[in-house]
């Protein structure tokens, strides 16, 4: 990465963690076609830099018994964002949180083992925080991740 512009070999190293996070150093740079040591050295820049911020599993949501998945948006208070992200983040079933432009403020990714925690985690817990003035709630029926 040169003064924050990714390069082909860095978008080839970023493509190879996200087809398989858990492949080393050696396997990356045989594919990317470089050196161990600078595959190593870029990795670490890009981790440096923050491109790469973690490493992850991606798991199947209903083998892990969280049958039920809904997006959920939310139209929000204004100037609440910075508190109800932190109240957000303290619900363990909520997998991802965006703040939006649009109809509404912000989108949830909400998953439970069925729909009585689904139902409960909306009802009880999204709609009775602080600052929320309206949820949408849109199920989800399949999964497919695309990375």
């Amino acid at each position: 990465m040169v003064d924050g512009v990714l390069d082909d070999v860095d978008r080839k190293i970023l493509a190879e963690l996200t087809r398989d996070g858990r492949q080393s150093v050696t396997s990356v740079a045989e594919r990317v076609h470089i050196s161990r040591a600078h595959a190593y050295s870029r990795i670490a820049k890009l981790t440096e830099d923050g491109v790469l911020t973690r490493f992850t599993a991606i798991i199947d949501p209903a083998k892990a018994g969280l049958r039920s998945s809904a997006y959920v948006t939310l139209k929000v208070r204004q100037h609440s964002w910075r508190e109800l992200r932190d109240r957000l983040r303290s619900v363990p079933e909520i997998h991802h949180i965006a703040l939006v432009g649009g109809d509404f403020d912000v989108i949830l990714l909400v998953r439970a083992e069925d729909n009585v925690g689904l139902r409960r985690v909306i009802f009880d817990q999204l709609q009775s925080m602080p600052g929320v003035l309206d949820t949408q709630t849109f199920l989800v029926f399949e999964d497919l991740d695309t990375r």
